[in-house]
């Protein structure tokens, strides 16, 4: 993270996106940060650039601010009372360069959850030594391609970005080497003057928002506990940086915030999901990596009942988060994951409904002003 090389990439691009953000921060100060958080790069282990922007949000509503060993945040308000983990991640799906080629092209390892049928003739950003290089993920040209290949998936195996170069040299010269990150190339945009917000890394940029406007919300607002607001690093290879920073912090009871996914486009069977963009937050009851505590679901439950704040129960197979390594900390934690409805996810392109955003914002500042000692204690008694 010393490195001067990388320390100038970081300083460019957060420069360059704050002057974007700051066309809308006139207009509305949630879409500008929205904008931010998704036009800003970081993938697995290259959050760097992301971090530096939630570290300058977030340290002037926190009494203490640091990091745990790989690299995730850990901002306090609060210095009494049960610890509260309220969890987002700030890495988003994406890549880093593998080979160079002595034509000039480069392969790709990719870094999360990818289809193969989402990477195909993309654009995308190489964070080289001397700055962002576009780059696309070429295609067979339609003319040629015989018809039992026209409605084949092409395998990431077999794709390569195209950065214009025609020889090893080249890409050299533009200071690009194996190893350097890759990012979908998808700027921020408001859909067509709609409520929903078009960009890449909703998952999970979409939990770093509600953090921080919750913390906004709660710097002046009365709770009884430690608040540890933890933005952790590399969700999207395995969960690594919730197991990291739970060890650190240490909580209570954990809230982790996330996007999810939505069947209201290309339904699947039934019971894949049931969420719907524009129906309010979300909770799940059920993914593959954890299962939520049975009395802070409850309440959670009966919170947004009391502020009339619509919640969508759902059930999702192939789905893992921080919550999962969080509950297994410390002896056990009471956990459960809340989600802001997504469209699209692990995708160049993702909508978001800006009504489903505020919603969640307004759910978790309330349960948190819930949360005291003797609630805590209940959810963490299993006495017969």
């Amino acid at each position: 993270m010393g490195h001067p090389q990388t320390t100038r990439l970081v300083a460019l691009i957060v420069v360059a996106l704050t002057v974007s953000a700051a066309h809308l921060a006139a207009q509305d100060k949630t879409v500008a940060l929205l904008q931010q958080l998704t036009d800003t790069p970081g993938p697995p282990g290259f959050e760097e650039p992301i971090r530096k922007v939630l570290v300058d949000l977030m340290k002037p509503l926190a009494s203490s601010l640091s990091f745990d060993g790989l690299g995730s945040i850990i901002a306090t308000q609060g210095s009494s009372g049960p610890r509260v983990m309220i969890d987002a991640h700030m890495d988003e799906l994406g890549g880093m360069i593998r080979r160079v080629t002595p034509r000039g092209l480069l392969t790709m390892q990719m870094l999360g959850g990818w289809l193969d049928q989402a990477l195909v003739d993309q654009r995308w950003i190489i964070l080289g030594s001397k700055g962002p290089v576009r780059a696309v993920t070429g295609i067979r040209d339609a003319h040629v391609v015989p018809p039992d290949e026209r409605t084949r998936v092409y395998t990431r195996d077999t794709l390569m970005l195209d950065v214009g170069a025609t020889n090893d040299a080249e890409v050299a010269a533009m200071g690009i080497a194996p190893g350097d990150p890759v990012v979908p190339d998808s700027p921020f945009t408001v859909l067509n003057g709609t409520n929903n917000y078009l960009a890449k890394a909703w998952d999970d940029r979409v939990g770093c928002g509600v953090v921080v406007e919750a913390m906004r919300r709660l710097a002046s607002l009365p709770h009884a506990n430690q608040l540890l607001w933890t933005i952790t690093t590399q969700e999207e290879v395995g969960l690594r940086g919730a197991e990291a920073a739970a060890a650190v912090v240490k909580p209570d009871v954990a809230i982790a915030i996330e996007g999810g996914i939505t069947g209201d486009v290309y339904p699947g069977r039934p019971e894949e999901t049931q969420a719907r963009l524009g129906g309010g937050p979300g909770i799940f009851l059920f993914d593959s990596s954890a299962l939520p505590n049975r009395r802070l679901t409850q309440l959670l439950k009966q919170t947004a009942a009391d502020k009339q704040v619509p919640l969508q129960a759902d059930l999702v197979q192939g789905y893992g988060d921080d919550s999962a390594e969080i509950q297994r900390s410390n002896g056990g934690v009471p956990t459960v994951n809340l989600v802001v409805p997504i469209r699209y996810t692990h995708s160049h392109n993702g909508v978001m409904n800006r009504r489903d955003f505020d919603q969640m914002v307004e759910l978790l500042v309330a349960v948190l002003q819930k949360l005291d000692a003797a609630t805590v204690a209940r959810l963490r008694d299993f006495t017969p």
